[in-house]
């Protein structure tokens, strides 16, 4: 019989880094603000950024939310989705 080959867990999620879960919380949250919110105020954006991340379980860092409160109200607004 020949000798059974060595079994390591070492190469799976141990390679991710600390706090992937959380960033892809925020992603997910400010993507969906960015398709419903483009071109409102700084002050809309922002509160509606903290709102989804509240809803996903993640604590908003100010810093970070008018950060990208400020770049998702300067982008224009998506045209209409006409499709019938």
């Amino acid at each position: 019989m020949e000798p059974l080959a060595s079994v390591s867990f070492a190469g799976g999620a141990g390679q991710r880094p600390v706090g992937w879960q959380m960033q892809l919380r925020v992603d997910y949250a400010v993507n969906k603000v960015m398709q419903t919110h483009r071109g409102k105020s700084e002050d809309e954006v922002a509160q509606a950024i903290q709102d989804q991340l509240r809803s996903v379980g993640v604590v908003p860092n100010s810093r970070q939310i008018a950060q990208y409160a400020a770049a998702i109200s300067t982008l224009p607004l998506l045209p209409p989705n006409n499709r019938t």
